[in-house]
């Protein structure tokens, strides 16, 4: 998977550089009612995510870069059988997108990105997400999971966009 080039690594001062997570990555795109700035506020009013992301029960940033960005967050969300934790960093092409990766947590990788595209007063958001859950599943199994939990995932945040695009 390429990284464009806009999305750099703060710390590191240049681009992100990719990293193999898992075998394929997936990747889920919709229209939203919304114009891309209120996409990317959105994204990154990270404290508001428990109230409109099923799964997440608690989001708390922990840092932030300069400009006031978070830039490490961690997430714990309900799986139904256990509550999972993660912290993930995140870089900025406001109002472009994000793209975040794991530093710690209860899975052995994250990877992924937001990429919002202006049309027409509405805004494609595309999400695209590499997971490493640690243990090995079938991919007859994990494929269609990841594709059901990234479409619920996507399609969640375009209704939070829109109802802030209404608000």
């Amino acid at each position: 998977m390429a990284f464009h080039p806009r999305y750099l690594d703060h710390a590191r001062g240049g681009p992100v550089q990719p990293g193999a997570v898992s075998e394929y990555s997936q990747t889920y795109s919709t229209q939203v009612a919304a114009p891309i700035d209120t996409c990317f506020q959105v994204l990154t009013d990270f404290e508001d995510y428990p109230r409109w992301s099923s799964p997440i029960t608690s989001c708390r940033v922990l840092d932030r870069h300069p400009d006031g960005l978070a830039r490490r967050v961690e997430f714990q969300l309900d799986m139904t059988v256990k509550t999972i934790r993660y912290v993930l960093e995140y870089t900025y092409d406001r109002p472009h997108g994000a793209r975040w990766k794991l530093v710690e947590g209860d899975v052995k990788d994250v990877e992924g990105s937001y990429a919002f595209e202006a049309a027409s007063g509405k805004t494609t958001a595309t999400c695209t997400q590499e997971i490493d859950l640690g243990f090995w599943l079938p991919g007859f199994i994990k494929k269609p999971f990841e594709q059901k939990a990234l479409r619920d995932s996507v399609e969640e945040f375009r209704k939070a966009a829109e109802d802030v695009a209404r608000a």
